[in-house]
């Protein structure tokens, strides 16, 4: 009681610090400083207090301690209620955006597709750098190239005779023997060869990439990576996309040349076309341009394939059952990537009206 019957205003000020006189044993030291938590620090041997305290105006006091003489310090408790409230107020502006954001989570969509093109661009940059491994570029141009040159050709060998019937039929009958070469030429070097060898590549080796770095990602392999001191991107995503770009032009060329073989031994056994008149007209039709314009398009549609398939393989999520979800998704979005691809090239690539079977009436 007789403790808190003495209270003795210190100092109630706003601006400046200052020092205010309380007793013959202590000083007290008074800095105002926007914006800084309050922090008390008693000295014992020097009875100095310091306080750091916002620009708000605060009332403090000094109360005599019972026990050993010493002033304590205390403060209002309206003006710490007020002091709160500010505190409070201070702290949701100044983390209210982080809160909203913290929240908001972008759709996996979204996220996903923009993986596309920041790996893409990572991949560009390290391709630009150097930045190359070499010996696992080797091994996954084995992969994509001499390991799918079978089934390549084996779809591009039925696909020619498949097409070979419907020209043969149609052109008999309006007396255009031969144009048959000429025609089957065309359609394999601008849109049939590259079309199917890509789309049996994103089949095998798109949905291999996609299931090997889904695997990865879920087993934690590619942290792995990073501890070991090796980029993902250098040693994983890198040598896919190169061997993809270099493997799909040659399989392309390979698919033209044995569908045009199978195409031209079909309409000499069966509907009679000798299969020097369908060279000859095949001949006289082509241009430099047109295995150009397949090779192009098949670079292109490799770095889809590869692209889309690491990226959804490095952001699967949810073990067995994402790894099969990445699988079939990038397959797919793939496909519709070549689709797409196809037909912004042949329009950039063949405007106009052409002129390419008028040598070979």
């Amino acid at each position: 009681m007789q403790a808190a019957s003495h209270c003795y205003p210190l100092v109630h000020f706003s601006g400046r610090g200052r020092y205010s006189k309380v007793s013959n044993h202590s000083s007290v030291k008074i800095l105002s400083l926007n914006w800084l938590p309050q922090k008390f620090d008693f000295n014992q041997g020097a009875q100095i207090q310091k306080i750091l305290k916002s620009s708000k105006p605060k009332r403090f006091c000094v109360i005599p301690n019972s026990i050993d003489g010493y002033p304590s310090l205390s403060v209002s408790e309206e003006d710490t209620t007020a002091s709160k409230k500010d505190t409070s107020t201070m702290e949701e502006w100044k983390y209210g955006g982080e809160a909203f954001l913290s929240k908001w989570s972008p759709p996996r969509y979204l996220w996903r597709g923009l993986s596309v093109l920041i790996l893409a661009g990572q991949v560009i940059i390290r391709i630009i750098k150097g930045k190359i491994h070499w010996k696992n570029t080797l091994q996954q141009l084995e992969r994509v190239g001499p390991k799918s040159v079978g089934v390549c050709l084996l779809t591009a060998a039925f696909v020619g005779m498949a097409f070979t019937i419907q020209f043969v039929r149609e052109f008999t009958r309006l007396g255009l023997n031969r144009s048959v070469g000429g025609v089957l030429a065309l359609a394999f070097s601008r849109e049939l060869s590259p079309v199917v060898t890509s789309i049996v590549v994103a089949g095998r080796i798109g949905s291999a990439f996609a299931a090997e770095l889904g695997t990865m990602q879920v087993s934690e392999q590619t942290d792995t990576l990073r501890v070991l001191g090796a980029n993902p991107v250098d040693y994983l995503v890198t040598p896919r996309v190169i061997a993809s770009c270099i493997a799909l032009p040659f399989l392309t060329l390979m698919c033209f040349t044995v569908g045009m073989a199978s195409s031209a031994l079909l309409a000499d056994g069966v509907y009679g076309i000798s299969i020097n008149i369908i060279l000859d007209s095949a001949q006289r039709a082509l241009k430099s341009w047109d295995l150009i314009s397949a090779m192009i398009k098949s670079q292109v549609f490799g770095a889809i394939i590869s692209i889309i398939s690491c990226a959804w393989g490095v952001t699967t999520l949810g073990g067995a059952k994402g790894v099969g979800e990445s699988t079939t998704s990038a397959v797919v979005l793939s496909l519709v990537g070549i689709f797409v691809a196809d037909f912004a090239l042949s329009y950039c690539f063949f405007q106009g009206a052409g002129d390419s079977l008028k040598n070979c009436m």
